[in-house]
């Protein structure tokens, strides 16, 4: 694998991912333990780097690439659905010596260059394909904050920046796919964004209502909304554009998209991908909203949580299983009910040999019947629900402190050997029933039909929800 950018904060433990679950070496056997839970899907990310190491087409890792045709070829063998992300968060350290990485507006080609070649490549067998996973943690966690690669703090400048040439880099791989891959691979090509529910504080109250939508718009519309509708959603527009002027800055921070570059990047998603973990209550920001500037200022949203509500390991994760409802809801209104891919959703515990996860079953059992009602109640046009994760694994800045698997890693034996956790029995029985098994003898428990999918590790055609 290429090098990848250091981060300004350190990991967990020092730790770092140049092994982690050491899936490289050990692709065969997570194949059986996906044919073990009879799942149809896997959602899987290609490394640029590892594909090539110079973020260029003139240095190609072969190796790279024979890894993930073996990959591959095996999931096909078995019966399981490749989902392909291009890009989670692992950018070639020469693209970032060249010319900032996501600052630059150099990475549009590359980008597409890279991509052509992954279609290439694996297009043949590859149907699903997810450009961009969370480009919001790309720009904001990166560039805003900088506790991830590559470690940059700025004052509500850079990540709308990065955020210009992600969206951009999106429509580009976009259009390469459908001029000139499509209509012989015959495929689906998405983005994957990621955004919490925002409830309000006071559903009585218009200036919690206000927050809710203008929270909803800077998180999950900055970036949907150019993709689905054509632009930046207005509030935002304005919101930046006032701030900037009362902050003496000669324009906005927020970049413009010119017109053709509208058109170019409008409708360029033939799914919506949705990752969702958590929800906030919400209320307005009564304090400056000035200084210093930044997006958390742009918004003017004081984001906080119920008191009862349970935690995760992870301390920004809390079981909220309605508000995935009110999102999917949210998001069918919004955009014209688009089909919509649940591509993660999960639940962290700490960094312990235990392999009864209750909380984690309780987690996806109720977060899937919340899905349920949105689909079959909301008729939110849901097509597919893929858990996060397989396996533990690097958790980014937190390490191996936080695990979201449903199979044990124990990261401090060599091999790196999988243990299932009882989620991953819970799991595969939902799958073995195609939803939640029905209790005949409770007649309150009522049983409906639904298209949806859970894959990734996979729930199929789930069945009914319970009340």
């Amino acid at each position: 694998m290429g090098h990848v950018f250091p981060r300004t904060r350190q990991c967990q433990n020092n730790d770092n991912g140049d092994v982690a679950c050491d899936s490289y070496n050990k692709w065969k056997e997570d194949v059986e333990l996906l044919e073990d839970m009879k799942v149809k899907n896997y959602r899987f990310s290609i490394s640029w780097a590892r594909i090539l190491p110079d973020g260029k087409m003139d240095n190609v890792n072969e190796a790279g690439v024979s890894y993930y045709n073996n990959l591959i070829n095996d999931l096909v063998a078995a019966g399981i659905e490749p989902y392909v992300t291009l890009y989670h968060w692992d950018l070639p350290q020469a693209l970032v010596d060249s010319y900032g990485g996501w600052l630059g507006e150099e990475i549009v080609d590359d980008f597409g260059d890279y991509a052509r070649l992954c279609y290439d490549r694996f297009g043949d067998r590859v149907k699903y394909w997810i450009t961009l996973n969370e480009p919001y943690i790309v720009a904001q966690l990166g560039y805003e904050y900088g506790v991830h690669a590559p470690g940059v703090s700025s004052n509500g400048s850079k990540t709308y920046i990065v955020s210009h040439n992600l969206i951009k880099s999106h429509a580009k791989a976009w259009h390469i796919y459908n001029d000139d891959f499509r209509s012989t691979q015959n495929g689906l090509i998405g983005i994957t964004f990621n955004s919490d529910w925002f409830e309000p504080e006071n559903r009585n109250k218009q200036a919690d209502l206000d927050a809710s939508e203008r929270m909803m718009q800077f998180m999950l519309g900055w970036y949907a909304h150019p993709i689905f509708l054509g632009d930046y959603p207005e509030v935002m527009k304005t919101r930046i554009a006032e701030l900037s002027e009362q902050q003496g800055l000669p324009e906005s921070r927020l970049p413009e998209f010119t017109t053709a570059e509208k058109e170019n990047i409008k409708d360029t998603s033939d799914f919506f991908g949705l990752n969702h973990y958590t929800s906030r209550l919400v209320n307005t920001e009564t304090n400056d909203t000035l200084n210093p500037p930044g997006w958390d200022k742009d918004h003017g949203v004081n984001r906080f949580t119920g008191e009862n509500w349970p935690r995760a390991e992870s301390e920004w994760l809390y079981s909220v299983p309605w508000g995935i409802r009110r999102l999917l809801v949210w998001i069918k209104e919004e955009y014209g009910n688009p089909p919509v891919y649940v591509t993660e959703n999960g639940f962290s515990t700490a960094d312990i040999d235990d392999l009864n996860d209750q909380g984690r079953i309780d987690y996806y059992k109720s977060y899937i019947n919340e899905v349920l009602k949105a689909t079959i109640v909301d008729k939110v046009d849901v097509q597919a629900y893929t858990a996060w994760s397989l396996m533990d694994n690097f958790e980014w800045a937190e390490g191996y402190t936080e695990r979201f698997g449903i199979h044990y890693v124990d990261f401090n034996d060599d091999e790196r050997p999988r243990s299932q956790k009882e989620s991953a029995k819970e799991y595969a029985r939902i799958v073995a029933n195609n939803g939640f098994e029905r209790d005949v003898s409770d007649d309150s428990t009522q049983h409906f039909g639904s298209s949806v999918f859970i894959s990734g590790v996979l729930l199929y055609h789930l069945c009914k929800f319970l009340l």
